[in-house]
């Protein structure tokens, strides 16, 4: 028997030393971790006072876009916009929520859009939408990053 456990304790030694040698560095794990974490997908979504305290998500970006779009409508005057536009009842701007939590809006138009002067609708954004309310940015493992999404601005309803 004695000779038994010292072969048995010899081969717990080997395996226990060959286990060892097995973890991985910090760099192995790191980078494992990175590849795992879904860089297009944020942890939460830009958000303001009144609808952060909201616990479902869906819901929680129900009220931010729908905060959004009011301050932005209410600022821009869509009906001075669909005088310089009268074939258009909608544009599309790109709102950029920087993790500083800055704002930046940029309209939308398709590439061979030549008919319209984006550099005026350009200075209205940039005039109309300067003293915006603070947002809270997207956070992506309790880090703040920079998030962009398309916010249509009707400017004539029906």
């Amino acid at each position: 028997m004695p000779k038994m456990r010292k072969i048995s304790l010899l081969f717990l030694l080997f395996a226990s030393c060959q286990y060892i040698e097995r973890v991985p560095s910090k760099e192995q794990l790191l980078q494992e971790e990175m590849k795992s974490i879904d860089w297009d997908q944020v942890d939460a979504l830009p958000s303001v006072a009144g609808c952060d305290t909201i616990k479902d998500l869906a819901v929680q970006k129900n009220c931010f876009f729908e905060y959004l779009s009011r301050q932005v409508q209410m600022r821009l005057d869509p009906e001075s916009l669909a005088e310089l536009y009268p074939e258009r009842d909608t544009i599309e701007v790109k709102v950029t929520v920087f993790p500083d939590s800055h704002l930046s809006f940029e309209p939308q138009f398709a590439k061979d859009s030549t008919a319209y002067d984006t550099a005026k609708i350009d200075s209205i954004l940039r005039t109309r939408l300067a003293d915006f309310p603070k947002i809270n940015p997207a956070l992506k493992r309790g880090v703040p990053v920079k998030s962009q999404f398309i916010l249509p601005v009707i400017l004539k309803s029906e």
